[in-house]
């Protein structure tokens, strides 16, 4: 099992040769390719490294981090230089001075997660600086429990394609439902419904609108409409005021099960500011003309409607406003709670919602409790890094970034997730010491002190399911490790050993011991609902066991069935379009309602005139995020070894370019090398520059170095959304294109360093 999917593997000599997806799998993943090859990849981690710097001068800050070159050790050495310093740290600066960073989706197993494995170790010494929310979802996860009073639900209990298929008329997409996302899921899946779902949903006669600049964001028929990018919450506006000047909101539901609504209409209807936010006024900021607007409103009203929004649509400037609109336009349609109609967060995102969740919990990896109480928003990783002792505002309360001294990564890249990688490295500079582990030599790897070479999931045996997939799958070890990578289990075991607490870390089990301990957890909850689950031998044998699902879901279903029974988790039990919580913070930037404010980086902002295209930095159709970008699926979509970069014919001409160029993309942050695709599905304005190529600077030395591959995070601004929930902002940007001229520099991103002998 992996992210990817359920498949069995090929193995010669210690190496996967071909991955063959599960036949049950309706529409299996294509990224299933990148799989072989990918043990013996050139970019693995042979055996433990340590910076020389580090190595010859002990722990400090340093900008020689991401260019120094490397030293091999023995695991022992290693074992006593990381058990020495995590010791220095929590006696001289404390518990705090650590940060788990780890954020990323590691391995799909329940056991050897990653960060299960990192969190429940550093728990055990004493605890560390955590990260909270996702940079998926960083807005959505703040926003959303102050109005609807979940954040899982939306995915976990979303409504599910089954019932969309049979029940719903229009589905009106901001963001689209892009498939390429639907190829993942955390954890692992063994189906792939979305596809099929949407296909048999046209085939009944259902329509689909897609707001997006990206006509691929909805695969097959569809009304499309192309905005500016950045102007959703507007559009979004302008089809409420139809619905309230029009009399099509239904007042009825608004009263039963929402609060707030009239706050909200004295601004949308512009008696509060003296602007009416009118398909006319959305006209001058979107592009999309008022008629097309006053149509589109008139069609959600006349049948049964999901309103869908994309996780993109949060991961710019002011990012909880996209959801907590949706949720309000959908609460004026009155369908919320109505099979097929009401509000959808994350279709086309990744494969979990729209999927029946399981009834039970998953075997889990116990991690224990964390005694220190500082954290920040995932997001704010250089924040942390650079600001130690500086105050800053999260979701109504004011917190202080502490004094980090030693950074500790396992399962994870930043340099794919964080925005405006040359002050990301600024901020590696400042900490004492970093940790990393990783099967292969990504760009965090490089910027690391200390690298643990970790196993892959083909290389060691464990558990696997997901909260909405109803297979529990047994995942068989393919090959032996490869050369001195270990399991991140057997190097945090020892490591506890060194520091005095190995028995408690281990529970006296071996991995495989582990492995059966959580399948016997797990076997109670459920044979006690008549599920007669096998032993962990026959499970072994047989490779996998099917769950009882829920069935078919509507979201909120329950609640509009009886609110009073059934009520939100929101103070007042309610969906809450004005929320009096939000309002009490006084933040400028996320008043009590939503409403529009001016992105930053948009084609219509003053920005535009130095850089007049806008880039979106979507997730790729070819990988994972960066995972596995040296496979072959992602490798044979590089133009010239480059990301590819789209760009409209319009666009492309005025600039002198033609497809399979290479350019140089470059704002005043950084730049990047990309090769063109030539494509007039897209916004005229808009460029597709897709997020993961892993970072390769022309000069590792130089924090605003070029990066000859095509990250685009060297482009991206390292600001959150808001002051409420500091999420990411990495989906957006204004940039200028050039044809790059001269001799092209060598892609280098998947060599490893040169290692030297102790």
């Amino acid at each position: 099992m992996s992210h990817w999917g359920m498949f069995t593997a090929e193995s010669v000599a210690g190496e996967v040769t071909a991955v063959h997806p599960y036949e049950g799998d309706s529409n299996p993943s294509p990224m299933l390719g990148n799989f072989a090859g990918s043990v013996r990849s050139r970019s693995r981690v042979a055996g433990p490294a340590v910076r020389r710097g580090w190595l010859e001068n002990g722990p400090g800050p340093t900008e020689k981090r991401g260019s120094d070159e490397f030293v091999s050790v023995e695991w022992d050495e290693l074992t006593e230089l990381l058990s020495r310093e995590l010791r220095r740290v929590v006696d001289t600066h404390g518990n705090n001075a650590i940060f788990g960073g780890s954020y990323g989706w590691a391995s799909a197993g329940r056991f050897h997660h990653a960060q299960s494995q990192v969190h429940r170790f550093l728990n055990q010494l004493g605890g560390y600086t955590k990260s909270v929310h996702s940079y998926s979802l960083g807005a959505t996860g703040v926003i959303m429990p102050r109005v609807v009073g979940t954040h899982s639900q939306l995915f976990e209990r979303s409504t599910s394609w089954d019932v969309i298929a049979q029940h719903s008329d229009l589905l009106v997409c901001f963001g689209g439902v892009p498939i390429k996302n639907t190829g993942v899921n955390a954890g692992g899946t063994s189906e792939h419904p979305t596809r099929g779902a949407i296909d048999a949903f046209r085939r009944r006669g259902g329509k689909i609108v897609s707001i997006s600049p990206l006509r691929d964001d909805l695969d097959g028929e569809c009304d499309w409409i192309a905005p500016i990018p950045g102007t959703d919450v507007a559009i979004m506006l302008a089809l409420a005021y139809v619905l309230a000047s029009e009399g099509l909101h239904d007042i009825a539901f608004l009263n039963r099960y929402c609060v707030g609504y009239e706050r909200f209409e004295e601004y949308l209807l512009g008696r509060s500011d003296g602007i009416a936010k009118d398909p006319h006024w959305a006209q001058e900021i979107s592009g999309i003309p008022a008629e097309t607007l006053v149509d589109l409103a008139r069609r959600m009203a006349a049948g049964r409607t999901l309103v869908s929004v994309t996780w993109s649509l949060q991961r710019i400037k002011h990012g909880e406003q996209a959801p907590w609109m949706g949720v309000t336009l959908a609460a004026m349609l009155g369908q919320i709670g109505l099979p097929g109609g009401g509000f959808g967060h994350g279709y086309g995102s990744m494969n979990e919602p729209g999927m029946t969740s399981i009834p039970y919990p998953l075997p889990t990896f116990p991690q224990g409790r964390n005694p220190v109480t500082d954290f920040i928003p995932v997001a704010a990783v250089s924040d942390l890094l650079l600001s130690p002792g500086e105050d800053f505002d999260y979701d109504g309360r004011r917190l202080t970034y502490p004094d980090i001294r030693l950074v500790y990564w396992a399962g994870g890249n930043p340099f794919h997730h964080h925005q405006e990688i040359p002050r990301l490295r600024r901020a590696l500079a400042r900490p004492d010491t970093i940790v990393v582990h990783d099967p292969y030599w990504t760009p965090m790897a490089r910027h690391a002190d200390i690298v643990v070479p970790s196993t892959t999931s083909f290389e060691r045996s464990d558990l696997s399911c997901t909260r909405n997939d109803a297979l529990l799958v047994a995942m068989h070890q393919v090959t032996e490790p490869f050369a001195g990578a270990r399991d991140d289990y057997e190097t945090f075991a020892a490591l506890a050993d060194a520091l005095g607490f190995g028995d408690t870390f281990t529970e006296g089990r071996s991995s495989q011991q582990w492995i059966e301990h959580l399948y016997g957890q797990w076997q109670p909850s459920v044979d006690a609902d008549g599920g007669n689950t096998p032993s962990f031998e026959d499970f072994w044998a047989d490779g996998h066991y099917r769950m009882r699902t829920r069935g078919d879901e509507v979201l909120f279903g329950d609640f509009r069935e009886n609110p009073e029974k059934y009520p939100l988790g929101t103070p007042s039990g309610k969906i809450e379009i004005f929320s009096e919580t939000i309002e009490s913070f006084g933040y400028d930037d996320c008043v009590g309602h939503p409403r529009w404010y001016e992105p930053d980086e948009w084609l219509k902002g003053s920005r535009a005139e130095a850089f007049p295209l806008h880039l979106i930095a979507n997730q790729p159709k070819t990988r994972l995020h960066s995972q596995l970008d040296h496979g072959a699926v992602s490798q044979a979509s590089k133009i010239h070894g480059r990301e590819p970069i789209r760009m409209h014919p319009d666009a492309a001409a005025e600039r002198g370019i033609v497809g399979a160029d290479v350019v140089r993309v470059f704002n005043d942050r950084g730049a990047c090398l990309a090769g063109v695709v030539v494509d007039a599905d897209l916004h005229p304005g808009v460029v597709q520059l897709a997020t993961g190529a892993w970072y390769d600077p022309l000069d590792p030395a130089d924090p605003d170095s070029l990066c000859v591959h095509g990250n685009p995070n060297v482009l991206t601004p390292d600001v959150g959304t808001s002051l409420l929930s500091h999420g990411c902002t990495g989906q957006h940007v204004l940039v200028q294109i050039e044809k790059f001229e001269g001799e092209l520099p060598p892609v280098r991103a998947f060599d490893p360093p040169v290692l030297n002998p102790r």
